[in-house]
């Protein structure tokens, strides 16, 4: 059984006028919160009441590896290799190729697929793309419908949450170059094979392993020239940030769409990653299907482009730049003490100073939105930006 209660929170509204930030801080629901014990057996009993729920509710469309959610579906085949570890499967999505042609032609490139690859150890998840467009793989529906398969695969399968990874060839490949970057809190590692970026940015993947695999001859649409843009891209980003932006980019020699295999060093390759659920910098570029959280922020009305970068040093939280006027920090105690004081700064200025109660609705939310045990949340702080000319 589900249960609400009234939570505490506090919301700033910031106003930046002539360089100048002032902050109002508005308080309701006055509630002491959850101690850091409390807060922990709270988080253990809503994770063992949700896996309950996904058993009793999800077991017919994992027995027919069939998801239907209103309008979306999604068939999916699933290989084991070795035997499960103590601390739960290694778990790889592995996206097929196609897109823009009959569907009976990407339901073949589906069964091919599945053949592709094999595993040292882990589960290989094979999803069959949701619809038969180029872009299949990058559509809105993906992100929810993975998002479900996460979920059923910790729980059905004891999946380990920080050891999950996606992979993808050709039109699986153009769908891992933007999935990964919008769903990296979810991912460990990715490896890009054979495809195309389009639009999207490698902004997000600072905290992820990230691979790409190319022919040197794989010149339709510019996929090799734009493989060796991704190179230095990334090679940039991380010049900036050197503890961040881990990635490989190998084009094989006298090789065109297809690798011969070659492709497969990037399945060892990411196996050497284990996602950190909460790092301490998140860089959020917002791509053109836009998601309410990622890792530690939140927000309530997502656009296209909407930028976040903030980082955590102790106890002091600093929203480095954002194009963003309303941003959620979502806290527990892996990122902070929650016993101790709590500083926000914005543009150098301090904005927020105070405690943040640990609260059951915060819990339940990120449980609800994730199913993720390793990436539960205690209490938030809202904050409104206002920029004023």
């Amino acid at each position: 059984m589900r249960r609400f209660i009234k939570i505490n929170f506090l919301i700033f509204s910031i106003f930046i006028q002539n360089g100048k930030v002032t902050a109002k801080n508005i308080k309701t629901q006055s509630n002491p919160g959850l101690s850091k014990p409390q807060a922990e057996k709270q988080k253990e009993k809503l994770f063992d009441d949700h896996r309950s729920y996904i058993l009793d509710s999800r077991k017919k469309e994992m027995d027919e590896r069939h998801i239907i959610i209103e309008d979306m579906e999604l068939k999916f085949d699933l290989k084991f290799f070795a035997n499960k570890p103590k601390t739960g499967w290694d778990l790889y999505f592995s996206l097929h190729g196609g897109g823009g042609v009959a569907d009976s032609v990407n339901e073949s490139l589906w069964h091919r697929h599945k053949t592709l690859y094999e595993l040292k150890e882990g589960i290989l998840l094979t999803p069959r793309s949701p619809s038969n467009t180029w872009d299949m793989w990058h559509q809105k529906q993906v992100d929810v419908l993975l998002n479900r398969l996460i979920q059923n695969m910790i729980t059905f399968y004891d999946v380990n949450p920080n050891r999950i990874f996606i992979m993808g060839y050709s039109a699986g490949g153009d769908g891992v170059y933007q999935l990964a970057p919008r769903m990296a809190d979810r991912f460990a590692a990715a490896a890009m094979m054979a495809g195309h970026p389009n639009e999207t940015s490698p902004l997000g993947l600072r905290n992820i392993g990230f691979t790409i695999h190319m022919g040197e001859n794989d010149s339709a649409y510019d996929r090799n020239k734009v493989a060796l843009q991704w190179k230095s891209q990334l090679q940039e980003l991380k010049d900036g940030d050197p503890n961040a932006y881990p990635h490989l980019v190998t084009i094989h020699e006298n090789k065109g769409h297809w690798m011969g295999g070659l492709d497969t060093a990037g399945i060892s390759w990411m196996s050497r990653f284990t996602r950190n659920p909460f790092p301490r910098k998140v860089v959020w570029k917002q791509d053109d299907v836009t998601h309410n959280r990622f890792y530690w922020l939140k927000v309530t009305d997502p656009s296209t482009d909407d930028l976040i970068v903030a980082s955590i040093n102790d106890q002091v939280i600093y929203i480095e730049e954002t194009n963003v006027s309303e941003v959620i920090i979502t806290l527990n105690d892996h990122l902070v003490d929650m016993d101790e004081n709590v500083m926000v700064k914005y543009l150098g200025n301090e904005v927020f100073n105070g405690t943040v109660s640990r609260n059951y609705n915060t819990m339940v939310s990120s449980m609800e939105e994730y199913g993720d045990p390793e990436s539960i949340y205690f209490g938030e702080i809202s904050i409104s930006l206002k920029l004023v000319d």
